[in-house]
């Protein structure tokens, strides 16, 4: 145990230090928080940036991505001056940056004209009202702006660095506590984070550290694995809520409000939960590894009941059900044609879509082949409509038919399922963390972290939105038109194929990492091994070296001893 001899100064220094980085720790935590909910809205408005803007979705992976492009153009300017500038101003000007990032986000709500539903009505009425702009997106994205703002606030006014203990506050480690590398007072200089050293010095430094780095398989294949997982990770939640929306026929607001109640926090108490049992039972680092792979495993076979969790396509006269109420599922547009609809004289390309009496969805009221209208706007009943019954009595009214079936019964189990797939993978996220920080030298810590980082970053937060996309668009089974021409969102999806698209792919990236950890549990034995190897091969020789200086000083303090004689010894004797 260490021993302290601390005075009234080091007691009143000892709490200064104690307040300012406690402040520091709060103003980050604010910090996060302020990011987090850019992020997160920035994902629950996916399917509305679809709509508004008329785009597929493999450009809103663009957009999502285009985050992580912004953070790489100033990674390496950050992790270069990081270290020698003031770092709590750094960090203030990061989050008034990301704060004029949001406000700009922001501006298309304040630049562009209202949205026009698209519809094949034209409606001709008097009215004295004049139209007010819309302003219900305006709340939301003036409040995650001037959050981001105000979380960098704290950090203008903390200090450069907190102070260090003087001589005031000295401290005698023991033998065992001078066996952590980092602590050891003999150590050869390093950097420090106040020094002040030349561009060329650290950048003859930075090639070989970082080939030494790479050369290191256990990193390679632990940077390999998680760069894999993480690119199902991103993807799948990235449009999860658009899986709600589409598969289970949720709405928008419902399935972003259930992933934030729902999985988030049973995401977080999962990593503080593997937190706890690692220290609970001392996992080592092949310990960790296992432990991180298990509940990874697991995450994995309970995902795979998702499959078994289907729901029928929408009904859908002309593409997933002929007027003739056949099962189909390929789109033809001459399929939206028939004998009832065909002197209407109506347009392939309109979206305006109608609920029969039927249960059938039309993709608008020609189509659907009424006549006459009663109402306005979403109150409107369409009557006489020849396709929907045989008399041609029959009525619609605007809007999908909300269909009830075994989907509405089936999707609590998908949340339930959902909750305990998500807690236990993340079970395993902090042991897997302190695989990466174990697994490396000390120092190659920093770097290991950093160019974790930037290989995550750039390989799966930037491709993984696009590319997950870009295959959810192949199961468009109706696609928009713009009003300028070519494609726009996609307004009705292949359930079947969506689930096995969107499932397979996440699932598939999974497995291709767990065959990848094979070979690295392998290595990492190996080198657990070999540096267990060469720990009793320094202590046997410390013991040797150690036994011979006892020797010497025997031999030494024999040498410097008078010889004593028989005689002296017998008068001693006799003395005595």
């Amino acid at each position: 145990m260490a021993c302290f001899y601390v005075d009234v100064k080091s007691v009143n220094l000892f709490l200064f230090m104690s307040v300012f980085f406690q402040i520091f720790l709060v103003a980050l935590s604010f910090a996060y928080f302020a990011k987090a909910l850019s992020g997160s809205y920035m994902k629950s408005t996916i399917t509305q940036l679809e709509r508004r803007f008329d785009i597929p979705s493999y450009l809103i992976g663009v957009i999502d991505g285009s985050f992580e492009i912004g953070n790489l153009l100033v990674i390496a300017f950050v992790s270069y001056f990081g270290a020698k500038l003031h770092r709590p101003k750094i960090i203030a000007m990061g989050c008034v940056l990301m704060s004029i990032g949001t406000f700009i986000i922001a501006l298309p709500h304040f630049l562009i004209g209202r949205y026009e539903y698209e519809t094949s009505v034209r409606w001709v009425e008097n009215s004295t009202l004049s139209p007010a702009p819309c302003r219900a997106g305006l709340p939301a994205e003036l409040t995650q702006d001037v959050i981001t703002l105000l979380s960098a606030i704290p950090f203008w006014f903390l200090p450069r660095s907190l102070p260090v203990p003087g001589p005031h506050f000295q401290r005698k480690d023991n033998d065992e506590q001078k066996g952590f590398i980092k602590d050891h007072p003999h150590l050869k200089k390093k950097y420090t984070a106040d020094e002040h050293t030349g561009f060329i010095e650290m950048a003859k430094d930075f090639i070989p550290t970082l080939r030494t780095l790479l050369a290191h398989p256990v990193y390679l294949i632990y940077l390999c694995v998680t760069v894999i997982q993480l690119n199902s990770l991103i993807g799948m939640v990235t449009y999860k809520p658009k899986y709600i929306e589409q598969h289970f026929r949720q709405s928008a607001s419902k399935a972003n409000f259930l992933m934030g109640v729902i999985n988030i926090p049973a995401v977080a108490l999962g990593m503080f939960s593997g937190g706890l049992l690692m220290k609970r039972f001392k996992l080592n680092i092949m310990g960790a590894a296992k432990f991180a792979f298990s509940t990874s495993l697991i995450g994995y076979v309970l995902s795979m009941f998702f499959f078994a969790m289907s729901c029928e396509n929408a009904k859908v006269a002309g593409v997933t059900l002929s007027y003739d109420k056949i099962d189909e599922i390929s789109y033809d547009k001459h399929s939206l044609f028939t004998a009832c609809n065909r002197d209407c004289v109506c347009s392939s390309n309109e979206w305006d879509p109608v609920c029969g009496e039927n249960g059938i969805t039309y993709l608008s009221p020609c189509l659907a082949g009424c006549s006459t209208s009663a109402g306005l706007r979403n109150n409107t009943v369409f009557s006489n409509c020849s396709c929907i019954g045989v008399g041609g009595n029959l009525t619609a009214n605007t809007g999908q038919c909300l269909e009830k079936d075994d989907c509405d019964s089936m999707f609590p189990y998908f949340l339930a399922l959902s909750v305990i797939t998500s807690f236990i993978i993340s079970l395993g996220g902090t042991p897997g963390y302190m695989l990466l920080i174990r697994c490396i030298k000390p120092e190659l810590k920093s770097l290991a972290l950093g160019f974790h980082t930037l290989a995550t970053r750039t390989l799966a937060g930037i491709p993984a939105p696009i590319y997950f996309g870009a295959i959810i668009d192949t199961t468009c089974l109706r696609w928009g038109q713009k009003k300028c021409g070519g494609i726009g969102a996609c307004r009705i999806y292949n359930t079947t194929a969506y689930r096995i698209a969107y499932l397979g792919l996440t699932l598939s990236l999974r497995t291709v990492s767990f065959i990848i950890c094979i070979p690295g549990f392998i290595l990492l034995g190996r080198q657990l091994k070999k540096e267990e190897q060469d720990a009793i091969h320094a202590l046997s020789n410390g013991g040797t070296e150690l036994e011979a200086l006892r020797k010497e000083e025997c031999v030494i303090l024999n040498s410097d001893q008078p010889l004593h004689t028989p005689e002296n010894s017998t008068d001693r004797h006799t003395r005595l």
